[in-house]
């Protein structure tokens, strides 16, 4: 299979917490500007945490999100109870065609999907395959307005 579209962009790592209150104390501690307005709370806690985005062209974002909100957006963890401590290595695509043709194409070579292609409530299109050692690997499409959508509840 031929996919039409640019190669992947290495853009996210995300940790799957099983304490994001306590991840989120660490990481602050440690230097990383977490700032309180990109912080993800429900009245069951703490759910996502975005580090600030760096300035520079080509910067990783670096996440934190709770096992609950993680089984949301990767229905392959559902009912999993050992996801503390699982991380997803993110990758951004040019379109919202190219997540749906790169996770056809890596499940058709037998790799593992994890979560299909969707609508995702940020407004991007998304899906997560395993790579041979078990990492989730996010595949992203940039977010559009017009497919944003309330979070869920958790």
């Amino acid at each position: 299979m031929t996919i039409r579209n640019a190669g992947p962009t290495f853009s996210q790592l995300n940790i799957v917490s099983g304490d994001t209150a306590a991840s989120l104390e660490f990481y602050r501690r440690l230097g990383v500007d977490i700032p309180e307005e990109f912080v993800w709370r429900t009245n069951t806690g703490i759910h996502h945490a975005s580090a600030k985005p760096a300035a520079k062209e080509g910067a990783i974002d670096f996440d934190i999100d709770s096992a609950e909100f993680a089984r949301r957006w990767n229905t392959g963890w559902s009912g999993r109870d050992d996801l503390r401590g699982r991380v997803v290595v993110g990758f951004h695509v040019p379109s919202r065609d190219a997540v749906d043709e790169r996770y056809a194409d890596l499940t058709r070579a037998g790799y593992r999907g994890l979560q299909e292609p969707y609508d995702a409530f940020w407004g991007a299109r998304y899906a997560v395959v395993e790579d041979p050692d078990g990492i989730a690997v996010g595949l992203m499409s940039p977010a559009s307005s017009e497919f944003r959508s309330q979070p869920p509840e958790l």
